[in-house]
C-alpha cells in the first residue's frame, strides 16, 4: 500500500556521521522542475549514464536543500547552503552516495513500481496451472579416448 503524508514537511536526512541535511520533500514538481534545471539539459547527449546522475542529483539537491548540520569550510567553520556548496558537498563520494539512496531512490523505487506487472487477475483463471515443460536435458554421451 502506498502511503501518503499529507503535511508535505521537510525532513533531516543523515548522509554520513555527524552530516545532515534538511530536504523538501520529494513531489512531482521537484522533480519536474529538476528534468528541465538548465545544468541538466546541457548534458550532451552522448553522456555516460553516471554524468547524467550527477547533473540531476546536484540539480535536485540545489533545490531541495532547506539546511545542513556539520558542513563547514576549508577552516571548519559552519556554512549555509549555497549551490556551490551543494554541488561540493555532492562531489563526495559517499555523500553523493547517501543522498541517492536515502533521498533520490526513494522517487525512483516508486517509479518502477508503477512499471511492474499487474496483480493476478480475479476470475477463473487466477489460479490457473503452469503448463509449460521444462526443457529435456541432452542425453550425455561418453567420451571415448
Amino acid at each position: 500500500m502506498l502511503t501518503l503524508d499529507l503535511t508535505n514537511a521537510p525532513r533531516w536526512h543523515d548522509l554520513a556521521p555527524g552530516v545532515r541535511v534538511q530536504l523538501r520533500p520529494l513531489t512531482t514538481a521537484l522533480m519536474v522542475a529538476t528534468r528541465s534545471d538548465p545544468a541538466v539539459e546541457a548534458v550532451p547527449e552522448e553522456a555516460f549514464d553516471e554524468e547524467r546522475a550527477v547533473a540531476f542529483a546536484k540539480a535536485l539537491a540545489r533545490r531541495a536543500v532547506l539546511a545542513w548540520e556539520g558542513i563547514g569550510d576549508a577552516d571548519g567553520n559552519p556554512i549555509d547552503p549555497s549551490p556551490e556548496a551543494i554541488d561540493a558537498l555532492l562531489d563526495v563520494w559517499p555523500i553523493f552516495e547517501a543522498f541517492q539512496l536515502t533521498y533520490v531512490s526513494k522517487g525512483l523505487l516508486l517509479e518502477q513500481e508503477k512499471n511492474a506487472s499487474a496483480p493476478s487477475p480475479n476470475g477463473p483463471s487466477a489460479a490457473a496451472t503452469d503448463t509449460a515443460k521444462p526443457a529435456r536435458k541432452p542425453a550425455r554421451t561418453a567420451r571415448r579416448g
